[in-house]
């Protein structure tokens, strides 16, 4: 049993199993677990069975509740897709076949992989807490992503319970099935017949996002250990790869009808005569002039409308990041007249659509002039905004230099964390000094106990740190990597897929009321008579070359 009388742990048990995922991945994940935990100062006992499952021992000299140990492990199976928290997921029922045991198919003993004489001094001596204590620190991220998942699930049954409705957005959603391949390595065989198909359709899966080739084989050994597994060695997988990830990229391109340079908003047409705020055109602007006012007006989001925004109530930081996200837009679309629906908004903050179009008008009504709607939505076109620079904001904008850096709505990681916590980043990473914690309240306008929440927040799962008072971006952290261990990856996909439906949904009604095109030859009138003045009256006479000749 893993549990002892009191629901407590002493050894952690972390169980690889062949039924989760195929037996390359389990090797490579015991090797990842060993090398994470031995970079932790966490010493262990292996062993493996005749199926090819692997079990690693951590015992520890304080004993762990319950909670705690679950908490880790499932952790740790957010990383490692072959890892089976079950054991620890059952205070009554959860164990594990100890070395030396009978393996359930009766074909073997549970080898023991590490020396006797070592086993014995691990397990004698055993795990102080601080080794455990590192090991919390280093998984963070993924323990945050359990704690969310949990609540998400708790919400989800009370809100079944209390309703009988359906549950939104918010509700609980499970990782994607081919995802979940590219993890594991296992398909269903009734709908892909090969490995072959199977990696075929993750590589398909994978081209829908902007992703490259070197970043593929750069996460082999991560998060896609499942689709390096599909090949049949590593000479199989170097040659394949590219000529595979190539087929599906062409296949992907002629599936949308076009090749897809990046996101839908980053195609740039200059072809119409900009609109002005006194709504006629003027003479055309070069693509220079509309980059150099898009960074005035960003300044002056710093500078003037942030604090006015953080003055308007509970929405104020909702605000302050759609007008960042329409600022965004305008900058790749290199226009000023920005005409992008709620829907690809709401992609962009992780919001809600309804969210989105509330919101709206009032950031029109806030923005002091600097965004106004210039033309309403009808059929496949959204409403229609026009950013430009006041007058009254034209000397605080040349009055400040305008920094370098992409502009973001809310970058993926910020999904999980929340729009505090990519303020409070964004103050950080925007100072022109490492800030402290009174300067992050003061260019935020958030509240004191809000900023320090965050801090620790971002702190825990090392995205910044601090240093002689003030704070500092961790560079070497790679923010899409937290992204994922949190599963905001999982939320994106479920939101794309939602977004595409609606829209399909909305475009099939749009149909309904156009009047198909109705060519003359479609026209049937049998009273008319058929005869054709270029064939000839003895036309069923010619001999067949003549009439060959004819048709020719």
């Amino acid at each position: 049993m893993v549990h002892g009388s009191d629901g407590s742990v002493q050894t952690l048990c972390l169980d690889l199993d062949t039924s989760k995922a195929l037996q390359a991945v389990v090797d490579a994940d015991a090797a990842a677990i060993t090398a994470l935990l031995t970079s932790c100062g966490l010493r262990f006992v292996a062993d493996h069975s005749p199926s090819g499952g692997r079990h690693i021992y951590v015992p520890l000299v304080e004993r762990l509740a319950a909670e705690d140990s679950r908490e880790l492990v499932e952790a740790l199976a957010t990383r490692f897709p072959s890892l089976d928290p079950g054991p620890h997921q059952n205070i009554t029922d959860g164990c594990i076949r100890p070395p030396g045991s009978w393996h359930k198919s009766m074909t073997g003993h549970q080898v023991l992989d590490t020396p006797l004489s070592e086993a014995y001094d691990i397990m004698r001596l055993r795990n102080p807490a601080t080794a455990v204590a590192a090991l919390r620190r280093v998984l963070a991220a993924s323990i945050r992503q359990v704690r969310t998942r949990k609540d998400a699930r708790a919400t989800a049954r009370l809100a079944v319970a209390t309703t009988s409705g359906t549950i939104g957005f918010q509700s609980v959603r499970g990782t994607s099935v081919l995802r979940q391949v590219a993890r594991t390595g296992i398909y269903d065989t009734a709908r892909y017949k090969s490995a072959s198909e199977a990696r075929m359709a993750v590589l398909s899966h994978l081209s829908n996002f902007s992703i490259t080739l070197p970043q593929v084989q750069e996460r082999l050994t991560t998060d896609l250990a499942g689709l390096a597994a599909l090949y049949q060695d590593t000479t199989h997988l170097g040659r394949l790869l590219p000529f595979e990830w190539d087929k599906a990229q062409a296949w992907v391109a002629q599936k949308n009808g076009a090749v897809r340079a990046g996101k839908e908003h980053s195609n740039k047409c200059d072809t119409g005569l900009p609109l002005t705020h006194r709504g006629g055109t003027e003479e055309v602007r070069s693509p220079a002039s509309v980059m150099a006012e898009i960074n005035d007006l960003e300044n002056v989001l710093y500078a003037i409308l942030d604090q006015r925004l953080a003055s308007t109530g509970r929405e104020g930081i909702t605000l302050r990041f759609l007008l960042r996200a329409v600022i965004g837009f305008a900058r790749a679309k290199g226009t000023l007249l920005v005409d992008v629906g709620c829907r690809s908004f709401a992609r962009e903050m992780g919001q809600h659509h309804g969210t989105i179009a509330r919101l709206l008008p009032r950031l029109v009504k806030h923005s002091g002039g600097m965004l106004s709607k210039v033309e309403d939505a009808h059929g496949w076109q959204a409403d229609s905004y026009l950013l430009g620079l006041p007058e009254q904001w034209k000397d605080v904008a040349k009055a400040h230099a305008w920094r370098k850096g992409k502009i973001y709505g809310i970058r993926p990681v910020f999904r999980a964390l929340g729009a505090p916590a990519a303020l409070v980043y964004e103050a950080i990473e925007r100072g022109s000094h490492s800030p402290t914690t009174a300067d992050i309240v003061r260019a935020t306008k958030l509240s004191r106990p809000t900023v320090a929440k965050e801090l620790m927040t971002l702190a825990e799962v090392s995205m910044i740190e601090r240093h002689h008072g003030a704070w500092q971006i961790l560079h070497t952290t790679n923010l899409r990597h937290i992204a994922e261990w949190l599963g905001v990856q999982d939320d994106y996909e479920y939101q794309c897929a939602l977004i595409r439906a609606q829209r399909q949904s909305w475009h099939a009604h749009l149909e309904r009321f156009i009047e198909p095109v109705i060519r003359e030859e479609d026209i049937y009138d049998e009273e008319i008579s058929e005869w054709d003045s270029w064939v000839p009256d003895g036309y069923g006479e010619l001999s067949a070359l003549d009439r060959h000749l004819l048709a020719a």
